[in-house]
Formats: C-alpha cells, sequence, structure tokens
C-alpha cells in the first residue's frame, strides 16, 4: 500500500482523521504554491519579507508550517508573489 492509499484508506474509516488530512492537505499546498512562486522569482525569504514589510523569520515560519499567518498576511504574500487567495465551495 502506498502513501495515496493509505490516506484514502483512513478517511474512509476515521471522518477526525479524514479532517485533519485534509486540512494538512490544504495548508501544504497552500505553502507550497508560495515556496515555488517565490522561488520561480528568484527571491529569497529575505527578500519577499522586505517586500511584504515583515520580519524574514515569518516568511521562514510559514513555509516550515510553524506558523499560520493571518489572513492579511497571506494576502500580502500572495499580491507580492502575483498569487490569488481564492474562495471556492467544497466539492
Amino acid at each position: 500500500m502506498n502513501w495515496e492509499e493509505y490516506k484514502n484508506d483512513v478517511k474512509s474509516i476515521d471522518s477526525v482523521a479524514k479532517e485533519v488530512l485534509e486540512e494538512a492537505e490544504a495548508k501544504a499546498e497552500i505553502i507550497t504554491a508560495m515556496i515555488n512562486r517565490r522561488n520561480d522569482l528568484g527571491l529569497s525569504q529575505r527578500d519577499l519579507a522586505e517586500m511584504c514589510g515583515i520580519p524574514q523569520s515569518s516568511v521562514a515560519r510559514i513555509e516550515s508550517n510553524k506558523t499560520v499567518p493571518k489572513l492579511d498576511t497571506l494576502i500580502k504574500i500572495f499580491t507580492r508573489l502575483g498569487l490569488r487567495v481564492t474562495v471556492m465551495p467544497l466539492s
């Protein structure tokens, strides 16, 4: 059984685990988009932090999933990276 199969199996039998896994996957998707775009633009964490007016350590903590940014901080970062935060109903 590979990781995807295992996750799907756990999600199908445990509603609490499903919620936890889906939240972790959503966070990972956001963080990955942020890191990939920053790298695509050739920006360091320090560069991005300066553009956003936040400490470099904040960018590092967000990217390492050690903190969850406030919505206004996330929007500020995404705007500087040319990304958009979109809200959609769950399918």
